[in-house]
């Protein structure tokens, strides 16, 4: 069995993070989400995985996964040229599965507790295709799938009128049938070949297709919100660990303090994890926070936030929360006179001031 892990979105809601960088390696506790999803694989018996990637971001996948052996696995890269959609994507590594069942994992979704089980169920089984679902709030943006007596009757690519909540999970498991079916499926109105209607051209074949219900947490970090969330979800559970040096500081609760990270007359309240590197003075760490290496943080108090490499926050009068900077950011607030705000900002950014 093999995996197949897609890499190749814009992300686009997570702009403009990624226009300097695939969302896929966009950190949550200081850990790039792709790498969970890479680790899952592994910790399930899967040697081999593909990951597609795009041309505009792929050579800064293969640098930050490499050949997969940091994660005891076999890494190939397929790349797909054009943003076809999940059942384009499948067909697109169709040679590299070479007939193989594998599972099929978004590179920006996290699950709570792994694969292994799945897979077991699925080698066990062996249905043509299992599928995940959760109940979702807002099913109207996902995949829904309908139920009848524990079969998948239907499903529907983002219903205006969805007939139920169960959205599909990004995470799925398929025989070599579905390139078939991806084969006899028209483009949607979007311009894409959904995996949606190649799943159900399999239900319309008679072909078997088993339901998993998700009960843990499942996260699509594709917007600010949702990589916060997830921020929040792996850091409760988090073990303490305190490798970095602390001077006149104190660390309560759930607290990762990397190696070679020095902490001055701060005051870090976990869960929360502090990269190698950084230097924290003067300053407060609110619970549920990722500060990246090498970040300097001054005078400042930061809390609910997600802080990447190389950022420097300092001098701020207020608490900065909920917020995601990107590599090598500077906040600062100046003590001279006039009191002004001075920023320089890129496209699709936004800024708070309370």
């Amino acid at each position: 069995m093999k995996g197949l892990i897609l890499s190749g979105g814009k992300g686009t809601r997570l702009r403009p993070i990624t226009h300097t960088s695939a969302k896929q390696l966009v950190p949550v506790a200081n850990k790039p989400v792709l790498f969970y999803g890479i680790e899952a694989m592994a910790e399930a018996g899967i040697e081999q995985v593909g990951i597609i990637i795009a041309p505009e971001t792929g050579d800064e996948i293969r640098a930050a996964a490499g050949d997969g052996s940091q994660f005891g696995v076999s890494i190939t890269y397929v790349e797909q040229d054009e943003p076809g959609g999940l059942a384009h994507a499948s067909l697109t590594a169709e040679e590299y599965l070479d007939g193989e069942p594998f599972v099929m994992y978004l590179g920006d979704n996290l699950l709570q507790g792994g694969i292994t089980d799945l897979v077991e169920s699925f080698r066990a089984s062996a249905p043509d295709a299992l599928i995940l679902l959760t109940p979702v709030d807002d099913p109207e943006n996902y995949g829904v799938a309908e139920l009848d007596a524990g079969r998948v009757v239907r499903l529907v690519e983002k219903p205006p009128q969805p007939a139920t909540n169960l959205a599909l999970v990004g995470v799925y498991m398929f025989t070599a049938g579905i390139h078939d079916a991806a084969r006899a499926i028209e483009r949607s109105a979007r311009g894409e070949l959904e995996i949606t209607d190649a799943i159900q051209h399999l239900v319309d074949e008679g072909r078997r297709v088993e339901p998993h219900v998700v009960r843990g947490w499942w996260k699509d970090t594709g917007r600010l919100e949702d990589m916060l969330e997830a921020n929040r979800l792996v850091l409760d559970r988090i073990e303490p660990r305190i490798d970095g040096e602390l001077v006149d500081a104190q660390c309560d609760g759930r607290v990762i303090v990397e190696q070679g990270a020095v902490l001055e007359r701060t005051t870090v309240r976990g869960p929360a994890v502090i990269g190698a590197g950084a230097r924290l003075t003067d300053a407060y760490i609110g619970p549920y926070t990722s500060i990246g290496e090498d970040c300097v943080i001054t005078g400042a108090e930061v809390e609910h936030s997600i802080l990447l490499a190389g950022s420097k926050v300092a001098n701020l009068a207020g608490r900065m929360e909920s917020s995601l900077l990107g590599r090598n950011v500077t906040i600062s607030r100046s003590e001279r006179q006039p009191r002004a705000y001075r920023f320089m900002v890129g496209d699709n950014s936004e800024i708070g001031i309370l």
